[in-house]
């Protein structure tokens, strides 16, 4: 309902009497100090905007993705789900795959100061498909879209993508629909209503659907493993691997992960994990916030 992040900012102050020492925003999209269209939503943000309102020189906006990846070497280990236990490195690179409403990715990596996170657009990335299944939906998407981004498939309206695709006639046959493909499209959130009969088991184009999309999600994650070599750990963030588990657990999804040939060995030792705490965003933003008060902190990474 709000306008602007400055706008939702100004009713937290006028409903709470408190002062910012220091603050950081995680966006969804590149982090720019001049204002700049966030990738899914049409508002302008920026640093000196906000720190010219709010009277605030310890302003930060960091990506969505780098706030989340802030939390992860915190996180307790009940918010943890495993999909893959592995053996981590303590000098490995940690990679982070959220799909959500789109996909993001990002990177801990070690530096002298310890671990940076970095951000990344990777979501947009070309789409690779791993099958001829795969193929055949790509080209339905190209056919729909022109690019097809990773994020086409792997994210809320990616998992309506492949189960448009498929109930098209145009992916695997299935035998088990039980719910009309009208009736889910027509749904106010399509994408929770393709998980709600998927997990439940009620019509099988929609448990397709979810499997489908596990197998690309071991893939992607996969090779973001691969080109990092996050022998860390990789971390599953993100609205839809926490509301799959069940699905996420019992799918291809390692299988896919592992399947790179020469180095399936690597993979299958790196320890794969799910957040489940829909907090860590938020965790991760405030400590880039609390380093901002740091007299001897600063910098980008912690």
């Amino acid at each position: 309902e709000a306008e602007s992040l400055e706008e939702m900012v100004a009713d937290l102050l006028e409903r709470h009497a408190v002062t910012i020492a220091a603050a950081c925003f995680g966006i969804a999209g590149r982090a720019m100090q001049s204002p700049g269209h966030r990738t899914n939503l049409s508002w302008g943000v920026s640093e000196d905007n906000l720190r010219q309102r709010f009277q605030c020189k310890r302003i930060r906006l960091v990506n969505d993705l780098v706030a989340t990846a802030m939390a992860v070497p915190w996180l307790a280990q009940e918010a943890l789900f495993p999909l893959n236990r592995g053996s981590s490195e303590s000098t490995g690179s940690i990679a982070l795959v959220a799909p959500g409403t789109g996909l993001g990715q990002s990177l801990l990596v070690r530096s002298k100061d310890g671990l940076l996170a970095l951000p990344s657009e990777g979501g947009h990335a070309d789409f690779a498909p791993a099958d001829e299944t795969e193929a055949r939906l790509w080209a339905y998407l190209y056919r729909r879209y022109g690019h097809v981004s990773i994020e086409r498939v792997l994210s809320g309206p990616g998992l309506v993508n492949i189960y448009r695709w498929m109930a098209a006639g145009r992916g695997t046959d299935v035998a088990g629909s039980t719910v009309p493909a009208g009736e889910i499209m027509e749904a106010a959130d399509p994408a929770q209503a393709i998980t709600r009969h998927a997990l439940e088991g009620s019509d099988d184009t929609c448990r397709e659907a979810l499997l489908q999309f596990c197998r690309i999600l071991g893939a992607v994650a996969g090779n973001l493993a691969l080109t990092s070599l996050a022998t860390g750990g990789v971390y599953l963030g993100g609205g839809i691997p926490p509301q799959i588990l069940p699905v996420l657990e019992s799918s291809d999804f390692m299988k896919s992960f592992c399947a790179k040939g020469r180095f399936s060995d690597l993979l299958a030792n790196i320890p794969v994990w799910v957040i489940r705490n829909d907090r860590a965003a938020l965790m991760g933003a405030a400590r880039r916030a609390f380093e901002l008060l740091d007299p001897g902190g600063g910098g980008d990474g912690f």
